[in-house]
């Protein structure tokens, strides 16, 4: 009996776990479309959204330090109550970065705009994107493989990061007018190189909890 419960509790930290991920995800989506369409509703409504993630991290982290305290769970079961744990750690920081994107997005008052910068944001976000939601199939499908293959993709964020920024900079010394607009597509970029790392992380745990061992998936991530 005690084991039936267990397991499903088990389940019920999946399920959450997962359901969180797709907050974050849908929080990333939105605020890259909120800060390339000068959108302040929908970058509001992301920050405000940003409360049910924090309340899903708190609530994963309450129920795995209960069940380590009343099942004391042993081996492959003790592995999957941790990388929750870790793991939900960097979804709450993805969610930060995103609600980060959405107040650059309330900040901006119509500087002049680099479309094609803008564009190139745009396509960072959906590999960014690709990213996020490919781990959390990974972790579901409990599949190793996949979450080393994700981490390799990382290198294609940092590709469009290298990208944005060599853009901006020779616009904005091109252009004066773009240097307030150019620093803020920087500084977004730079947002979402940082949860592609966070990705890796959580590629990180995935590993872990099929062979217990933690090892280091990309040594070209940013802190």
């Amino acid at each position: 009996m005690l084991r039936t419960q267990f397991e499903e509790d088990l389940a019920n930290l999946h399920r959450q776990f997962y359901e969180m991920g797709r907050m974050v995800s849908s929080a990333v989506d939105k605020s890259v479309k909120s800060f390339i369409r000068h959108d302040k509703e929908i970058a509001q409504g992301v920050i405000d959204d940003d409360v049910e993630i924090n309340e899903a991290e708190l609530q994963l982290e309450k129920k795995s330090l209960e069940m380590i305290a009343l099942q004391q769970p042993v081996t492959k079961d003790l592995r999957i109550i941790i990388t929750v744990m870790k793991a939900v750690s960097d979804l709450e920081r993805i969610g930060d970065h995103a609600v980060a994107i959405a107040k650059s997005t309330i900040r901006v008052k119509g500087e002049t705009r680099i479309l094609e910068v803008e564009e190139k944001i745009s396509e960072m976000s959906d590999a960014v994107k690709e990213l996020l939601d490919e781990v959390m199939a990974a972790y579901i499908e409990n599949d190793e493989g996949k979450a080393r293959e994700i981490a390799k993709k990382d290198s294609a964020v940092n590709q469009h990061f290298s990208e944005i920024y060599k853009m901006s900079i020779e616009e904005m010394k091109r252009n004066p007018d773009t240097i307030v607009g150019g620093t803020d597509y920087l500084q977004v970029a730079g947002f979402l190189e940082r949860i592609g790392d966070y990705v890796t992380n959580i590629c990180e745990w995935i590993v872990y909890l099929q062979t217990g061992k933690i090892l280091e998936l990309n040594t070209n991530r940013t802190e």
